[in-house]
């Protein structure tokens, strides 16, 4: 961590561009190999880290998704060569989870399925190997999506999209002005010109003031991944708000978020590199975009409903331990996790009728 009176390397980088817009400062800041907060490796989960995620709560969101895995697979009849891949996996802990379950509980499945990783980050990779070397020739990695080969399964993320760099916009004196990062880490504001951002930007409220984020990074993963499945789903968990509630007239100063140390709202310049930042993501705009790319969707809710239709399945008839009761509790619970999260569900070449996960979901689309 940066004493008080030390320059943060990374405002070198952005001094000798001369300012970068705020997205290219947040994908510095949050993927340069050496500087960046998860590039270098600095990213902690869990208690003793910077945040909470799934993952990090325990075994037992593995235990859930090994089963709403299971069911797509014998959803598009039990085929060999069933390949999940996850992308985000940080230290390999969900994988080894999923993994370790289906090893145990469902061998058939286990048997019949691939594992592979999408991680361009040598330090995650490294350690995703380590975690994972009880599993050998059972995983292979690639360093991005396009490396992906054609795949009849599932491409699944957890806390992916949210850490994908935004640009920030604020509406000033009648115009849209994106907000930029100048040598000397402070602010300056320059004027929209972009056909995609202000397309983006159609119908958000025009409020002096306003200040909001456009993720386009998650519409172009969405197009890539839609490329690379040829029959299956791609299952994303995020926290997030459909568009009308992302950029409701009362959000003014919309979502980004700098952590650490379990702490929100510190500044993102002062302390980039050794924080994560963070936006919360607009569902409406990544469906679309599948469904462009040719996905339909498949469901969207909640992540209390979509675990509790999971239940019965990953527990069958034993109740949970007291262990399992309380990661279950976290992950559930309306003020923990449960709502905070949202399920976003799109096939290609999938039969019809509801997954497990989206029996309880309250509505139909983000």
């Amino acid at each position: 961590m940066l004493e008080p009176d030390e320059i943060n390397p990374i405002q070198a980088l952005v001094a000798g561009r001369g300012g970068v817009s705020f997205r290219d400062f947040m994908e510095l800041a949050l993927y340069h190999p050496d500087l960046g907060y998860y590039g270098a490796g600095r990213a902690a989960l869990g208690r003793k880290g910077d945040f909470f995620t799934n993952v990090s709560v325990g075994p037992v969101f593995g235990r859930l998704m090994g089963t709403q895995f299971r069911e797509m697979w014998e959803r598009l009849g039990r085929p060999e060569g069933f390949t999940i891949v996850e992308q985000g996996a940080n230290d390999g802990t969900f994988a080894a989870d999923v993994l370790g379950w289906c090893g145990e509980e469902a061998p058939d499945f286990y048997g019949a399925m691939r594992y592979g990783i999408v991680e361009g980050i040598e330090v995650l990779r490294e350690r995703q190997i380590e975690k994972l070397a009880g599993f050998p020739g059972k995983i292979e990695w690639w360093n991005k999506v396009l490396e992906v080969p054609a795949v009849a399964g599932i491409h699944f993320s957890n806390e992916l999209i949210d850490a994908f760099p935004v640009h920030l916009l604020r509406f000033t004196d009648g115009e849209w002005r994106e907000l930029w990062v100048t040598g000397e880490m402070g602010w300056r504001e320059e004027l929209v010109r972009e056909a995609g951002l202000l397309a983006a930007l159609e119908g958000v409220p025009r409020i002096e003031g306003y200040t909001t984020e456009v993720n386009l990074d998650a519409r172009g993963w969405a197009r890539e991944v839609a490329e690379r499945i040829e029959r299956g789903w791609v299952l994303t968990i995020d926290y997030g708000y459909p568009w009308e509630r992302y950029y409701a007239p009362e959000r003014v100063r919309g979502t980004l978020e700098c952590y650490a140390g379990h702490v929100k709202g510190l500044d993102p310049l002062a302390r980039a590199g050794f924080c994560d930042l963070t936006a919360h993501v607009e569902f409406t705009s990544v469906a679309r975009a599948f469904e462009e790319n040719g996905m339909g969707l498949a469901g969207y809710t909640d992540q209390h409903h979509f675990l509790t239709g999971l239940l019965a399945g990953a527990f069958g008839d034993r109740p949970p331990t007291a262990k399992e009761a309380r990661e279950l509790k976290t992950l559930l619970h309306p003020e923990m996790l449960g709502t905070s999260f949202q399920v976003l569900a799109v096939g290609k070449g999938v039969p019809d009728g509801k997954l497990s996960g989206f029996q309880y979901a309250r509505g139909d689309r983000p």
